[in-house]
């Protein structure tokens, strides 16, 4: 039997979701690769490996290091494109009670687009989370999330094409304020947005004096970045009214509250899926626990209850 807990019935952006654990963009493929191991009726949700317009073969090798408490990736958002995940991958997804989210990214707006009318046609998506952490190769390699005109720009024309399910953006944590690239996706028309991605980092091999990863730098992601996370997540979530999904570093149930507590209505679990890729699940259990043992009735009695001393 699917895992269900009434303490867990969470909803985003619109969406039911039997939980508010998602597995992580880029962490558990398309999903359906892992159905012999997970259970993927129980996950709250799945955000499929970033999506293009065209496949894509990714950087050179080596693209993964574990630092301390960490670690570094730089896939180059290898991906399979659009289309063929449609055909070959959305198919099987749809056997399973599992809300499904299309992670979408491009070097150019009319990526995003192309993506998005795409997806647009196909059925057994709930939302979509468009990844903005790329520069954008039209104006000289600025990166939609460090720009918020170009970020509010970016949406405006996705919102033209009036998709017919919510739009999430999935915010970059390389930027010196988080709350106005935030709130510049809500007035664009976001309907919630996801943070963090993963922090840009440099691994150095001292003995050959050259980077660990083949493309030189990488995303650092996992309980390195928690605390720095949650900070972004709490001041993102006091910015915006739209709902929030927070990441980055969470490897236990509590870990997940931490997250609710500091403002997000759900949360993704990333890194800690390589070493167990039943991790979504097991933390949706232990978050389950940790509600029991609080006395808190149900996760939504979580969210935005973060108090400082001054409060």
């Amino acid at each position: 039997m699917p895992f269900r807990s009434s303490r867990l019935a969470a909803s985003l952006c619109g969406i039911p979701l039997h939980n508010p654990v998602l597995a992580a963009s880029g962490t558990f493929a398309y999903g359906i690769e892992l159905e012999s191991i997970v259970d993927l009726n129980s996950i709250g949700g799945i955000v499929v490996k970033g999506l293009s317009a065209k496949p894509i073969a990714g950087n050179p090798p080596p693209r993964i290091w574990e630092a301390h408490s960490g670690m570094i990736n730089s896939i180059g958002l290898q991906n399979i494109g659009v289309r063929a995940f449609v055909e070959q991958k959305l198919p099987a997804l749809r056997r399973f009670d599992t809300k499904i989210f299309a992670n979408v990214f491009g070097y150019a707006t009319e990526d995003y687009l192309e993506v998005i009318r795409v997806l647009e046609d196909a059925e057994g998506i709930a939302a979509y989370e468009l990844n903005v952490s790329c520069p954008n190769t039209k104006h000289g390699g600025i990166f939609f999330s460090s720009d918020p005109a170009l970020l509010a720009d970016l949406l405006g024309q996705v919102m033209r094409l009036k998709p017919k399910r919510p739009i999430l953006v999935k915010l970059s944590p390389n930027v010196a304020r988080i709350e106005p690239i935030a709130k510049a996706a809500e007035e664009a028309g976001a309907s919630g947005i996801s943070l963090v991605n993963t922090f840009v980092s440099l691994a150095i091999d001292a003995r050959t004096r050259r980077p660990r990863i083949g493309a030189g730098f990488g995303g650092l992601s996992g309980p390195a970045i928690k605390p720095i996370a949650l900070r972004l997540v709490y001041e993102a979530a006091k910015a915006v009214k739209i709902p929030v999904v927070g990441l980055g570093g969470i490897g236990t149930g509590e870990d997940a509250a931490e997250f609710l507590i500091a403002g997000a209505a759900a949360v993704e679990v990333g890194t800690a899926s390589f070493w167990d890729p039943n991790s979504p699940l097991r933390i949706a259990r232990e978050l389950d626990q940790f509600l029991k043992s609080e006395n808190v009735a149900n996760v939504r009695d979580l969210v935005g209850t973060l108090r400082f001393q001054r409060d």
